[in-house]
C-alpha cells in the first residue's frame, strides 16, 4: 500500500497515474496498433509464416512499428523487468482471438536458454502462456521444447547473423497428432519461429500455428 503511494504505476505513454493492474490509460489504449487479424483467415502474419514452414493459421495481437506504443510494451516485458505484463497481454489477446473449429490441442512458447533465463530471471512468455492457457482452455507444455546453446537476441543482432538457428531447438519428448499453437513475443524474420516449427513436425504427424504479441 505505501509502496504504491510513493511510487504509483504509471501509463507507458502519457505517464499519468493508473490502476496497478493496467499498462496504459483509456486514452492511450486508443494508439495500440492491434492487428485484429482472424486467427482461422489469411492474414500478413500467416502469409510470412508459410513462406518458412507449413502453418495452419497464425494470429498477431499488435504492430511492432518503431516508436510505436506496441513497442514500448513488449520492450517493458523483455527488458524493463515487467512479468505482469504477460499476463495482461494475455487477457487482451484473448479478447480477440476465435479459433471457430481451429482449436490447438496444446500451447508451446519458445524457451530460453538457462543462461538468459538467470540473467533476465524470468520467461517472458511463461505468465503470458499460462494465462491464456486458462482463458482458452487449452494445455500448455514448457519443457517440449529446448533451446540448445546460448544466442544473442534477434533483435540485438544485425541481418547477416539472423539467419544462424541451425539446431538451436530440438524436441524432448514424443509428440504426435497434436495442433500445437506455438507463442513467441516478436516476429520479426521467423527464422526462430521457424527452427522450432520443424522439430515439432518433424517429430510426429503433427500441425503448427502460430500466436505473437506483435509483428514487426
Amino acid at each position: 500500500m505505501i509502496l504504491n503511494l510513493l511510487f504509483p504505476n504509471r501509463c507507458l505513454e502519457c505517464n499519468q497515474i493508473i490502476s496497478a493492474d493496467e499498462l496504459v490509460c483509456g486514452i492511450c489504449m486508443d494508439q495500440i496498433l492491434f492487428t485484429h487479424h482472424d486467427f482461422s483467415e489469411s492474414n500478413l502474419l500467416k502469409e510470412r509464416c508459410s513462406l518458412l514452414f507449413p502453418v495452419e493459421n497464425a494470429f498477431a495481437l499488435m504492430q511492432f512499428e518503431e516508436e510505436s506504443l506496441s513497442r514500448k510494451i513488449v520492450h517493458q516485458l523483455k527488458y524493463g523487468s515487467r512479468e505482469k505484463t504477460g499476463k495482461i497481454l494475455a487477457e487482451w489477446t484473448g479478447e480477440r482471438i476465435h479459433f471457430d473449429d481451429n482449436k490447438p490441442d496444446l500451447m508451446v512458447s519458445v524457451p530460453l536458454h538457462p543462461k538468459k533465463l538467470k540473467e533476465r530471471g524470468y520467461n517472458q512468455l511463461h505468465l503470458f502462456t499460462k494465462t491464456l492457457s486458462e482463458t482458452l482452455q487449452i494445455p500448455f507444455d514448457h519443457h517440449l521444447i529446448k533451446r540448445n546453446f546460448y544466442q544473442k537476441a534477434q533483435a540485438k543482432k544485425d541481418k547477416s547473423h539472423r539467419t544462424e538457428t541451425e539446431n538451436l531447438f530440438s524436441v524432448t519428448k514424443e509428440i504426435s497428432d497434436k495442433h500445437v499453437l506455438l507463442i513467441d513475443d516478436v516476429f520479426t524474420t521467423g527464422n526462430t519461429m521457424s527452427s522450432v516449427a520443424w522439430e515439432i513436425l518433424k517429430a510426429g504427424n503433427n500441425k503448427v500455428s502460430v500466436l505473437v504479441m506483435a509483428v514487426d
